[in-house]
């Protein structure tokens, strides 16, 4: 096994009722969700189906088996404080999981499986940018920036369960699709590339949720 990052930092959170008013929701809208996820420093159990002490609140589009852990990069925290004058900005800010350094959506790919502590992840997928981003943080379009910098995030599904803390080695158990990056993934749903040969490829994969095997080569052929 080789590493090649580290969990920098793991956050969790629990179904909360917020009624923040800010530009994207001036009223300030009830709504319940566990996008709020803070760091914590203590080892804790990864379960196959969630990490210990956080929970779902959207269980209809969220917290299947393949979507159990979310991955975010901690590189990109730096770009979205200087680009958003957001000083705020911190590690959990994006919904995720694992804030993990040494690892980006470019270098992340299809199928990888890696080890942390006790525990084994496999990548099964990019992360769809959805509204609770810009209603999290009140800047209007900032779901579409997500998306347009591929600075998205990705999903792990739990091969091992065990206890994992922050600052563990993120060590490469395998690596079998090394051509089937995160980023080609948010190429082709966000209609930067249209290749159809390489999107039936990618949608072969077997790692991919069968719903996104459709959809990658459906976007993919869209006029």
């Amino acid at each position: 096994m080789t590493q090649i990052g580290i969990l920098q930092s793991v956050q969790v959170g629990t179904p909360q009722q917020y009624t923040i008013a800010n530009p994207v929701n001036p009223k300030g809208k009830a709504w319940k969700t566990s996008f709020f996820r803070v760091p914590s420093p203590e080892p804790r159990w990864l379960y196959t189906t969630h990490l210990e002490g956080s929970a779902q609140a959207d269980t209809k589009n969220h917290g299947t088996l393949h979507q159990a852990v979310l991955l975010y990069a901690a590189s990109h925290y730096p770009l979205w404080r200087a680009e958003l004058d957001r000083p705020d900005m911190e590690p959990g800010g994006f919904g995720e999981n694992f804030t993990v350094d040494g690892l980006t959506e470019q270098t992340a790919c299809l199928g990888d499986i890696y080890a942390i502590g006790e525990a084994q992840i496999q990548v099964t997928g990019h992360r769809y940018p959805c509204w609770k981003i810009e209603r999290r943080w009140g800047i209007p379009e900032l779901t579409a920036r997500v998306a347009a910098t591929g600075r998205t995030g990705w999903y792990c599904r739990v091969v091992r369960e065990g206890l994992i803390e922050p600052g563990a080695p993120i060590m490469l158990v395998e690596r079998p699709y090394p051509q089937w990056t995160i980023a080609l993934a948010n190429d082709f749903v966000h209609h930067r590339n249209r290749d159809i040969d390489a999107a039936r490829e990618l949608a072969s994969c077997p790692v991919l949720p069968p719903r996104w095997q459709r959809l990658i080569v459906e976007l993919a052929s869209e006029e």
